[in-house]
């Protein structure tokens, strides 16, 4: 039994809640979702997971992990879609939420509100240092938030910097190694 906090009634409904793993690139961030997803599927719990449309960096529809770990997953356009999809689960996943809209905010409320477990992975910073998309926000209404850190290609040191090596003044870029390493805050700052 849980108290509902506006009527103050006891219900069976239990209350959700929203996880945000964060990072640079290369940090272990989707790593870190499947683990907890594959986690939640053990538990018998049902799950579903989506991620941007836009991300065919491994593959069309799967999340895959650097490491070449994946999960089943449904590709969307916008975050809205995410409401139409998830049903009676009890745990959704979103890979790369930093590629969603804005409106990601409200449908993670929602979930939540509903008694979902939302787990969110995403960078917190585009390559240029600053905030990336709706991760903000996110990060701010959730109950969790677990930064994940890379380490250093130049030094050896912990990193949370994405680096573009490649010109391009989009925020949105996807790559992989051709187009990004992770550096320490030092080494991001240098040439």
């Amino acid at each position: 039994m849980f108290l509902e906090p506006k009527s103050g009634r006891f219900s069976e409904k239990r209350a959700g809640w929203v996880e945000v793993i964060c990072g640079s690139m290369f940090s272990g961030k989707t790593e870190e979702l499947i683990r907890r997803l594959n986690r939640a599927k053990i538990a018998k719990q049902n799950v579903e997971i989506f991620k941007p449309g836009i991300d065919t960096r491994y593959d069309e529809e799967d999340i895959v992990s650097h490491n070449k770990n994946s999960i089943r997953s449904t590709p969307v356009n916008s975050a809205a879609e995410i409401l139409l999809y998830a049903g009676n689960c009890d745990v959704v996943g979103i890979d790369e939420a930093q590629f969603l809209d804005k409106g990601v905010v409200e449908v993670v409320n929602k979930l939540a509100s509903s008694g979902k477990r939302v787990i969110i992975a995403g960078l917190d910073m585009d390559s240029k240092g600053e905030p990336f998309g709706p991760m903000p926000m996110l990060m701010a209404i959730a109950e969790y938030v677990t930064k994940v850190h890379a380490i250093c290609v130049k030094c050896g040191d912990i990193a949370h910097y994405s680096y573009r090596k490649v010109e391009s003044e989009t925020q949105v870029m996807l790559g992989e190694q051709e187009s990004y390493e992770a550096r320490c805050r030092r080494c991001y700052s240098l040439p």
